[in-house]
């Protein structure tokens, strides 16, 4: 990541899932084998909660109106002090900045519902959506934390 400075990766993990709201018991039990004791609990529950946002957010706006077998693709990384989380569809591109802008400009119109890019901006340190090189895009989550030191046992 450029910007971040040298991280310690501690591991990857890859999922690929149907275009399904079903799908996502399955996507949060499987983000579940990147919890570690050196996560603080309160930005453990903010991650699954981006994940949780970003996948549903794939499902109901970049896979409007394609077939439920479409896969949405979600990566997970663990560093020693960040965590990062894509989430990769294959719907048409949109603004992040722009739409985000225009929420926060906007709230009424959003009272009902539609706020979960402005929670993810709220939760990510870092948030991105680009165009990938295979004209799929990129979600781009990551969330900085300070590990938890665990106490040598005497």
């Amino acid at each position: 990541m450029r910007g971040f400075g040298q991280l310690n990766l501690l591991k990857k993990i890859i999922l690929k899932v149907s275009s399904n709201l079903k799908a996502l018991d399955e996507v949060l039990n499987w983000f579940e084998q990147l919890n570690q004791p050196s996560i603080p609990k309160k930005d453990w529950l903010q991650c699954q909660l981006a994940l949780a946002e970003g996948f549903t957010n794939a499902v109901r706006h970049a896979h409007q109106g394609l077939p439920d077998d479409t896969l949405i693709e979600v990566a997970a990384i663990l560093y020693e002090n960040n965590i990062e989380i894509q989430v990769i569809d294959c719907g048409s591109p949109f603004d992040l900045e722009t739409e985000i802008k225009k929420q926060l400009e906007q709230p009424e119109k959003f009272k009902g519902g539609g706020r979960g890019l402005i929670i993810l901006s709220k939760i990510a340190d870092y948030l991105t959506y680009r165009r990938t090189e295979d004209n799929r895009n990129c979600l781009r989550i990551v969330r900085f934390y300070s590990p938890i030191k665990s106490e040598p046992i005497l």
